[in-house]
């Protein structure tokens, strides 16, 4: 069953910005010291005017409009500047956070467990590094530079309100009770809605990852219209979740516009009040409305982009609850006294029910060449994880010389399955993810091993050629060479080959078997044999059903025994000698 990965809790996700944040404080410090004199300059001009008010009431000359235009726009002007490089380190500041969360997120889900990702799917992070990276960065780019000038000039001006008088000032904050009140009402309703909605939107990209990775099963099957029911109740959910998202945040306006009416309401009844019995000035309770006035597009921004914020939100915790899951983490590790293989007592089961191997042992000597045969769901692909280190057992251990696999040096072992990808960039490169320092000369005697130099030189720009998605592409018996080279770049002391050859399909596949067989030379090797002639060759045949070692032995022996083995070998040679259809 599908799980998805867990999501951080808000406790969580405010440790992480907050320990973010208090790593940058340099950056921190310097941003929101931009941000008060951005905030500040704009409120010079207000005061500036409440003043102007007073000296025509008085009577001055044009020399004081003269004066105070100069004040207005030497205000604005390096309240432009600042708003401009405030903008700018704000969406520095939250790109360089968000880019750090993105490649330990990545890193982070590198190092899952396999039987992890497994269980919880690609979808479900390709839509965190995808969709919720996306959500978080437009927060980043086009809201949260307006959020914090809009809290800054907030602030600010009931700063200068109370300034004038402080009457002036409590009554600008009437209105915050009811912006209180009614983020109160809006943001529990609200958060649990934009949860759901980033879980609809990974539910649906899931699905439609499944589909299109298993497309020629769907056709095989017939099971389009099933496929295409579910992505379109997967997107009818999360279009139903958006649609009451907006009506919730409808309804919100609503009680935002109430706040500004008592607010201002407040503002102008006091300055009434106090210029009447001369407290203030005309010029002073102007400006105090003023202030009031202008806060209500920054206060309008901060507010209505809380949708925003909370989709952001929402995903900043579920890339939060991949960068705070437990890793294995490797050192160095244990050099093994020799190179062979042991699986000692191995049980393993995916959901913790159902058993797929029952106490497995299986020794494999230095540089022995072991075949391991079953039927489908036998559970050799299984083994061949354990073997690798890629899953872990439930109970039992593998070891190669004496140490277990997990604290082994990354080099020791290598496993090569049938689903082989090839990364997007020169050939060369690709080859060298196995090696980083490889020369040419080497990445070159190891495509030659495997029988590939002749193609790769023939490529359009040789080693250089850009392969992957986009550029050139390789068959799949290419790419199978491409993966058995980068094997000799890296030298294992042991290689597990999982169906290594199975996609070559009968054309290419002596040739493949062939390639396998000299990447390997020199190693203890283990083979999941998808063509039983892999098995033929081997030094020895481990025959696996229901999760449980059958048989074992040399390939003649086992023949000549009669039993499973020998079975499965009969229904091969009648299957391989039977003409093709046409």
């Amino acid at each position: 069953m599908t799980q998805i990965l867990p999501i951080a809790t808000a406790r969580q996700t405010r440790g992480w910005l907050w320990a973010e944040l208090r790593g940058r404080r340099a950056e921190v410090t310097g941003t929101l010291l931009v941000g008060l004199l951005a905030a500040a300059a704009s409120i010079v001009p207000v005061y500036a005017l409440g003043m102007l008010v007073d000296r025509v009431r008085e009577g001055a000359g044009t020399g004081a409009i003269v004066s105070i235009s100069v004040v207005i726009v030497t205000s604005a002007l390096i309240g432009g500047g600042a708003i401009g490089l405030s903008s700018y380190l704000i969406g520095r500041l939250g790109a360089r956070m968000l880019a750090d969360l993105r490649e330990s997120t990545v890193a982070t889900a590198l190092r899952l467990p396999a039987l992890v990702l497994d269980r919880a799917g690609r979808g479900d992070l390709l839509s965190r590094v995808g969709a919720d990276i996306a959500a978080i960065g437009k927060a980043v780019s086009d809201v949260l530079p307006n959020v914090i000038s809009a809290l800054l000039l907030g602030v600010l001006s009931l700063v200068a309100m109370a300034g004038i008088d402080w009457r002036l000032g409590l009554a600008g904050a009437v209105a915050v009770p009811f912006y209180v009140v009614a983020l109160r009402w809006y943001l529990p309703r609200s958060a649990p809605r934009y949860a759901a909605e980033r879980k609809a939107v990974a539910e649906r990209s899931q699905l439609l990852v499944e589909s299109m990775q298993g497309l020629r099963t769907v056709h095989a099957y017939r099971l389009e219209q099933r496929h295409l029911a579910d992505i379109d109740a997967a997107s009818a959910k999360a279009r139903d979740i958006d649609v009451g998202v907006f009506t919730l945040f409808t309804r919100f306006v609503g009680r935002v516009n109430r706040a500004e009416f008592f607010g201002l309401a407040a503002i102008l009844v006091v300055g009434y009040w106090l210029v009447r019995d001369g407290s203030v000035t005309v010029g002073q309770a102007s400006a105090a409305a003023l202030l009031f006035h202008r806060l209500f597009n920054p206060v309008s921004t901060l507010l209505f982009t809380f949708d925003e914020i909370q989709a952001a939100g929402a995903s900043l915790s579920r890339l939060v609850g991949v960068e705070t899951m437990p890793v294995e983490r490797r050192g160095a590790g244990r050099p093994p006294a020799d190179a062979a293989l042991t699986l000692d007592e191995v049980s393993f089961s995916y959901d913790g029910r159902t058993p797929v191997l029952r106490k497995v042992s299986l020794r494999l000597e230095p540089g022995e060449r072991v075949a391991l045969v079953g039927s489908t769901g036998a559970g050799k692909t299984t083994v061949a994880s354990i073997a690798a280190g890629v899953l872990r057992p439930d109970e039992g251990v593998a070891r190669v010389g004496g140490v277990p696999v997990a604290e082994l040096p990354s080099e020791t072992v290598a496993i090569i399955s049938q689903e082989t990808h090839v990364f997007a960039g020169p050939l060369i490169e690709d080859l060298r993810l196995a090696h980083p320092g490889a020369t040419v000369e080497e990445v070159s005697a190891a495509l030659e091993t495997v029988g590939a130099l002749h193609w790769a030189r023939a490529l359009p720009e040789g080693l250089d050629t850009l392969v992957g998605d986009g550029s050139h592409e390789l068959t799949a018996a290419q790419a199978q060479q491409l993966a058995l080279a980068r094997l000799v770049l890296l030298d294992p002391a042991v290689a597990v080959l999982d169906e290594a050859t199975a996609e070559a399909g009968s054309a290419g596949a002596r040739a493949l078997e062939e390639a396998a067989a000299a990447a390997t030379r020199g190693r203890t090797v283990l083979v999941v044999a998808h063509r039983l002639t892999q098995a033929a060759s081997a030094d020895r045949v481990i025959v696996l059903e229901h999760g449980e070692i059958v048989e074992s032995g040399p390939h003649g022996e086992l023949v000549a025994a009669g039993g499973r083995y020998a079975q499965l070998w009969s229904a091969w040679e009648t299957r391989s000698s039977a003409p093709a259809r046409t």
